[in-house]
């Protein structure tokens, strides 16, 4: 199997990497974003591009894979509705759509996120948004599009998050992930188990193309 990812370098986008690295039946790895992950593999080929909502100069190296891990995020918090739209919206569509005119066989999978609303009529701007992307990604000739709702997720293999207010959060909740994971057992999860599960999607497809959190699982 023959991977993209698109935000590698994130805190979801390095744990599906790191997974791909070990995998036995993944074969190459594209990754493709404004900053590079600084890995050296002989499966992994880097392609640094700083413009996503316009992926044509770089179209003749986007053929042939069978899936793509598309981990772009960032947090509403702050943001206005149209700025967090760019991110969310325009730029994993402007992807999604060459992806697709490219690799019609292609497996398409979005990580979104707990509580996205797929009405797109909800008070909460970021549900909203989400629920928007889920809708529009799914309306596209892939041969599977799946969305992943995450909760919780635990860093783990010393994958970091690149927000520092959640780097300080992961650290005081780190040491409770157990504890956690009884209370709360379809709700948290690790970098490790999500993105061994992507990569499983990928593979085997899934019964539903909305993954929610308590179906992240090995």
């Amino acid at each position: 199997m023959k991977v993209i990812i698109f935000g590698a370098t994130g805190m979801i986008g390095r744990s599906v990497l790191q997974e791909c690295l070990c995998d036995a039946e993944v074969d190459a790895i594209l990754t493709v974003g404004r900053s590079v992950t600084g890995i050296q593999h002989e499966k992994l080929k880097e392609i640094l591009h700083t413009d996503l909502l316009d992926l044509s100069t770089i179209e003749v190296d986007l053929t042939g894979y069978d899936a793509c891990f598309f981990c772009i995020g960032v947090s509403s918090s702050g943001m206005k509705e149209r700025e967090y739209q760019l991110v969310t919206y325009d730029i994993t569509m402007a992807v999604a759509q060459i992806l697709v005119k490219l690799n019609s066989q292609m497996t398409f999978i979005y990580i979104s996120g707990a509580g996205a609303d797929s009405t797109e009529q909800g008070r909460v701007m970021w549900a909203r948004v989400k629920g928007k992307t889920e809708n529009a990604l799914m309306r596209l000739p892939f041969n599977g599009v799946y969305m992943f709702r995450p909760a919780y997720i635990q860093p783990c293999n010393g994958i970091v998050s690149r927000t520092k207010l959640y780097r300080v959060m992961y650290s005081v909740l780190g040491s409770f992930y157990p504890v956690l994971k009884r209370i709360f057992p379809k709700s948290v999860t690790t970098t490790e188990i999500l993105g061994r599960t992507m990569i499983k999607v990928a593979k085997q497809g899934a019964p539903t193309p909305i993954i929610e959190s308590r179906d992240i699982h090995l």
